[in-house]
């Protein structure tokens, strides 16, 4: 039997799938949890990543099942027909995920998935100045990206990512900002 280099990945089946969005909701609550000591709120973006290009193309095709199309080639997040509803468990609160990301296999990353969360903006760009200034917020840093304004969310131990910002940058981000976004 072979053993698999990735948690979930190659992702074959609907299944499979739902089973690794529910794993990046409650990863990344934890990391969520961890640095900030309680949930934010959830800006609906789910991001899977791909690790094979085999496991992309069913993806994709899977995905244009679950979402609205669209005719911009800049898409990044899709709108799901049927929102995916995650109940509460150990103190994360019920979440509703309204996009769908299916992120192309970078070979720089074995990470499982992401999500947002968002601040409104003044707390936002407080706790963005404390980290800019140096104060040390476990498991959270500068996103470092000139196309997007975030924070990151992370361990070293566990395989997905979070990401903080505004309202606004949370839905700017579905669409491709620069080049360096993977399609």
């Amino acid at each position: 039997m072979e053993v698999k280099k990735y948690r979930f990945s190659p992702i074959q089946s609907k299944k499979e799938l739902l089973d690794a969005i529910t794993y990046i909701h409650i990863e990344c609550n934890k990391l969520c949890k961890e640095s900030f000591n309680m949930y934010l709120p959830n800006a609906g973006n789910m991001t899977v990543c791909c690790h094979y290009e085999d496991e992309f193309a069913f993806l994709t095709e899977l995905r244009k099942e679950l979402t609205v199309s669209s005719n911009n080639p800049d898409q990044k997040f899709f709108l799901l027909h049927k929102p995916i509803t995650i109940a509460k468990v150990n103190g994360i609160p019920e979440t509703t995920y309204r996009y769908l990301y299916i992120r192309r296999p970078r070979e720089d990353t074995s990470e499982v998935g992401n999500i947002d969360f968002y601040l409104e903006v003044e707390e936002y760009q407080k706790i963005k100045g404390s980290l800019i200034k140096g104060e040390i917020i476990r498991g959270a840093r500068i996103y470092n990206r000139k196309d997007l304004d975030m924070i990151e969310l992370y361990d070293p131990a566990v395989d997905v990512l979070g990401y903080v910002s505004t309202p606004a940058m949370t839905e700017r981000v579905r669409v491709k900002q620069s080049d360096e976004t993977i399609l």
